[in-house]
């Protein structure tokens, strides 16, 4: 595939282009303040609403302080709010595609037949739409489900607790007292320093899920053209996949990092993961930047899966707790490695395929391998 072809299915992505002119906007407003007095307006901890409320009434909801004992709008006695630990909540999350074949063998999976059906690529728009939406909704699940169960409160969580919560309902999370990683992600497993910031955790979570979720969107999508069950070995390849070329490496992480930035105060972006596999690319500018477009385009659609949880509401808590966090004044700098270009379906389609296409060649020429990686997940 020639990558600079790809270019006459793109269009703008107006949505981050409009958000970086209102960065930037709200900067030159806010050049002669100081980055603590706004900290300071926006994060008002004296605002009655703030105040913490132990209580809820059983039948309207209205939240009390923990000496009230009575709502005498509905004439019942209050009840205490739990405290839910959500580090510790174990969310059910399962992903599971049923289709005709069950591939748990490699060896009926590397065939020849299978590698024609992924280079035929017979995969429309509506088939990617119900696995973007059957992937939300069984997240959306698993969320509600855990909430029933554990009688939470959201308005009591934190925004980094709220974050977590969301992020279960995808993979496991642990915490990793080691090394000076942020957090990484591995085999369905989130690993993230709980020593850092919350700010930090938030998009370090965000950042990890992303690559969760590419995984998922590439292994259903290649489920849909083989027909096939979702399995550990099917996984395993597109793990694979994305790790055996440094092309593919950069448009998972620009995905990651650009779904990240969504969720973080402009100024605080850090590339430096992407810029390190960057460097290590022998290709021109104009193809980084249609890798970037991928990656971009897969960021785009992840997003609406992110959104359909993190409001606009949420999304201002995330901010505040940004403001409340982090001391340094924000670096503008990193803007410029923002890609405004996202790919139409036929072209990101077109994408796909030749990724699908040639890591499916190559990882059945690395059987080894792919059974070290198969043979990992649970480990």
């Amino acid at each position: 595939m020639n990558l600079i072809e790809l270019s006459r299915y793109t269009r703008k992505d107006t949505q981050k282009i409009a958000l970086i002119e209102d960065v930037l906007s709200e900067t030159r407003v806010l050049k002669s303040m100081s980055f603590d007095m706004v900290s300071e307006k926006c994060c008002d901890m004296d605002e009655p609403y703030l105040e913490e409320r132990l209580k809820t009434c059983p039948k309207c909801g209205k939240k009390y302080l923990k000496d009230e004992n009575f709502c005498f709008d509905c004439l019942v006695s209050l009840n205490d709010i739990k405290q839910i630990d959500i580090k510790s909540l174990d969310v059910k999350h399962d992903f599971t595609v049923r289709k005709t074949n069950t591939y748990n063998s490699f060896d009926y999976i590397f065939t020849t037949d299978n590698l024609i059906k992924i280079n035929d690529f017979d995969f429309e728009r509506k088939n990617f739409s119900k696995i973007i939406k059957n992937i939300k909704s069984t997240a959306l699940q698993s969320i509600d489900t855990a909430i029933k169960e554990n009688d939470i409160d959201l308005e009591e969580l934190s925004a980094l607790e709220k974050v977590l919560l969301f992020a279960k309902a995808f993979v496991d999370v642990e915490y990793k007292s080691y090394g000076q990683e942020l957090g990484y992600y591995s085999f369905n497993t989130i690993y993230i320093d709980d020593r850092q910031l919350d700010a930090l955790q938030i998009t370090t979570l965000l950042h990890e899920l992303t690559h969760f979720l590419v995984k998922e969107i590439l292994t259903q999508i290649l489920c849909s053209l083989l027909d096939a069950s979702k399995t550990r070995e099917l996984e395993s390849i597109i793990t694979f996949i994305l790790s055996y070329s440094k092309q593919n490496c950069l448009i998972d992480e620009y995905a990651a990092h650009t779904v990240e930035g969504r969720f973080t105060l402009f100024g605080y972006q850090d590339y430096s993961s992407f810029l390190s596999i960057e460097k290590e690319i022998d290709m021109s500018k104009d193809e980084i930047e249609m890798l970037k477009t991928i990656g971009n385009t897969f960021a785009h659609i992840i997003k609406t899966i992110v959104e359909s949880f993190i409001n606009a509401n949420m999304l201002t808590e995330i901010k505040s707790q940004f403001r409340n966090d982090i001391l340094d004044s924000p670096n503008y700098s990193q803007l410029s490695q923002e890609n405004c270009t996202i790919l139409n379906y036929e072209g990101f389609f077109q994408a796909v395929q030749f990724i699908l296409t040639e890591g499916f060649a190559y990882a059945s020429e690395n059987l080894e391998k792919i059974i070290q990686i198969n043979e990992m997940w649970d480990k």
